[in-house]
């Protein structure tokens, strides 16, 4: 796997190139927010890890323009306890956050699990359709159509929908939405999957009857709700 890392402090893009390389990773580190974005956009990597903070352009300046052309998978680094940050981050599109400081262990296990979600660490490719009225989920390409038109969406909305369409119309447990799209257990005072929802939400827009395609239930989770029958529609 190639990993892009923009980062400003030396110390800390050193840090990443000796672990990564230790783990067979490919790594390339960019201390500028603008060439940080070039390379972000250069079709070369498999994931980038990028700060908040860079000389240029900002690191959600560099993530909101890479969203525009990309779907590359994206892991925020932000200041510690910055909970507008982190929103704001994921809000954009980024997959996931991570505070400073963190623990190389958990950035790793983060990694691993948003590259699962895409296919990156998988030599076998298992090409499936799910399919639930006008949506239709190509898994093995990780395109999204909605009515014939592909809507884009970032790593972790696509390990969303996926899991809420393989059970349309069955309530998943939050916990269980976590652990599946984020790779890691629940966290009361999370609100990150919420925001993926909420994204989600926007791309995909109500059903033809004008009702929510993902449903929450109260204190259980969510679900993704079956269309309205046609014939009951024009009745």
């Amino acid at each position: 796997m190639r990993i892009l890392v923009i980062e400003d402090d030396p110390g800390i893009c050193t840090l990443f190139e000796d672990c990564f390389e230790s783990e067979g990773f490919a790594v390339e580190t960019i201390n500028d927010g603008q060439q940080g974005l070039d390379r972000g956009l250069s079709g070369e990597h498999d994931f980038v890890i990028l700060d908040v903070q860079l000389p240029g352009l900002d690191g959600f300046e560099v993530l909101r323009q890479i969203r525009e052309q990309s779907d590359i998978p994206i892991l925020m680094l932000t200041i510690c306890n910055d909970n507008a940050d982190r929103i704001r981050g994921l809000e954009l599109g980024a997959d996931d956050y991570l505070s400073k400081p963190f623990d190389l262990h958990e950035l790793l296990a983060r990694i691993r699990a948003i590259s699962r979600r895409t296919g990156k660490l998988s030599n076998e490719s298992k090409p499936t359709v799910l399919s639930v009225g006008d949506l239709l989920l190509d898994c093995g390409s990780r395109r999204v159509y909605r009515d014939g038109e592909e809507i884009f969406l970032t790593a972790a909305e696509f390990g969303l929908l996926e899991a809420l369409v393989s059970k349309a119309g069955q309530v998943i447990p939050r916990e269980d939405l976590v652990r599946r799209v984020q790779g890691r257990p629940h966290n009361p005072f999370d609100r990150s999957i919420d925001v993926h929802i909420s994204r989600l939400r926007k791309k995909l827009s109500l059903h033809s009857d004008g009702s929510e395609r993902i449903k929450a239930v109260r204190g259980v989770g969510h679900f993704y709700s079956l269309p309205a029958d046609p014939e009951n529609l024009s009745n």
